[in-house]
This record gives C-alpha cells, sequence and structure tokens, in this order.
C-alpha cells in the first residue's frame, strides 16, 4: 500500500479523560513522507497532545485524524502505528536498570517478535547499523541504568529507528544532550527523511538544533496551531 502522507488531521478538538476542556481545538494538519515537521511553542501549548493525537494515543472528541490512511478511532490504528517510531519525553531508566543497551535498542522489534526469540541475521545487522549512527555501539553490552541522560536518549532514539519506521515521532528528544549529541542527531535524522522518504516529527521548545533541517515548523500556543496550519 502506497502512501503520500503519514498523518492528516481535520478540525481535531481533543480533551483528556476527566476533563471538562479541550487540549486542543480545531486542528489542521497534513504530514507528508519525506519532511521533517518541527512542533515548537511553549510549556502547555498542547505540542506533546498533539504527538499523541497523531499516533491515536488520544482520540478526537470532534473532527477526523488519520495514521497512514487509518482512522485513528479505529481498531486497525494498532498496525498502522507498527509502521511508527516513538520516543516519549520520559525515557530516563532508574540507576538499578538492568537491561543493556542492546536489550533495549533490541525492543524496538517488539510489535513483530518475542523477547526471547533469537535475532534474525538482518536484525542484528539493524542493531549494530543504529548504534553507529548514534554512536553508542561501545555503550551495547552496558547495563542501560548507569548511563548519563544523554547516552541513554541515544539508547531509545535507537530504538525507535532500528526497524526502520516510515514514520518517528521524537518528543523533546534534545532535553539531556550536549551541543554535539544535539547536532549528531539532528543529522541523523534529516538523513533519515531523506534515504527512507520518511516523516519525523520533532517537538522541541529548543528550535536551535533542529531549525535548519525542518521542512515544516508549526507552532502552538494554547491548543492551537497559530502558524504553519494545514500545511500540504
Amino acid at each position: 500500500m502506497r502512501f503520500s502522507e503519514a498523518v492528516k488531521l481535520r478540525n481535531v478538538w481533543v480533551a483528556y479523560s476527566g476533563s471538562d476542556r479541550p487540549a486542543m481545538r480545531n486542528i489542521n494538519l497534513t504530514v507528508p513522507l519525506g519532511k521533517l515537521l518541527l512542533i515548537t511553542g511553549p510549556n502547555g501549548a498542547g505540542k506533546t497532545t498533539l504527538i499523541e493525537t497523531c499516533l491515536g494515543l488520544l482520540k478526537p472528541y470532534r473532527g477526523s485524524a488519520y495514521l497512514f490512511g487509518v482512522d485513528t478511532r479505529s481498531w486497525r490504528i494498532r498496525y498502522a502505528r507498527r509502521m511508527c517510531g516513538f520516543v516519549p519525553q520520559d525515557f530516563m531508566k532508574p540507576p538499578f536498570e538492568a537491561y543493556t543497551v542492546r536489550h533495549v535498542i533490541r525492543l524496538g522489534f517488539a510489535p513483530y517478535k518475542s523477547i526471547f526469540e533469537s535475532l534474525t541475521e538482518d536484525e542484528d545487522k539493524r542493531i549494530r547499523w543504529v548504534s553507529e549512527l548514534l554512536e553508542i555501539e561501545d555503550l551495547l553490552d552496558r547495563p542501560i541504568g548507569t548511563l548519563s541522560g544523554g547516552q541513554q536518549q541515544r539508547a531509545v532514539i535507537a530504538r525507535a529507528l532500528v526497524r526502520k519506521p516510515k514514520a518517528l515521532f521524537l518528543d523533546e528528544p534534545f532535553s539531556s544532550l550536549d551541543k554535539e549529541g544535539r547536532r549528531l542527531v539532528s543529522s541523523v535524522v534529516r538523513d533519515y527523511v531523506n534515504t527512507e522518504n520518511a516523516s519525523v516529527v520533532i517537538v522541541s521548545h529548543d528550535v536551535n538544533p533542529i531549525i535548519d533541517y525542518a521542512d515544516i515548523v508549526v507552532k502552538m500556543e494554547n491548543g492551537r496551531i497559530v502558524s504553519g496550519e494545514d500545511y500540504a
């Protein structure tokens, strides 16, 4: 099946469970394949809500939301979501977490296989490929809980990339990275868009690391898109 866009939102209103006020109002947005979209705005603007709506984790109570042509309110959304990678804001693991970086990256294959199944040769190659891409190949056998915040952040980005998703959603992916790490991740995701004709959607209040790489910039305030609306 061929697609020209990863996400399409039309007149979308979203509220969190138990709330009587919308978290997002009248959102119109198209995310084409082969584009890097940056979502920015102040805290509480609705940036994370927008990503969660794109993925179908939140359902609109008004309007329509589609992920790879699938209505996010349909049971089939779980299959569309398999074509996506997602890195949430809350990624840090405690010091006693025993999973190695290799195990964490391997979890990127979870929609397709059990943690107890052996890796195929191709899957093993992909782990090596993505770890080298993000310069964490020397950390593969280290427990993730012993790593710095920036190293952990690279590992979870590697987990999201390892199965080569057609759409990648990153929520504040620069929060724990130093200047060099921000440059590296920005370059990696830009190259990924170009080589895989994939969509990448990045939420970041700090636009400096990624602004020069973005094709589309969407600014949000108070649950609304105030610029960049309905890009197509």
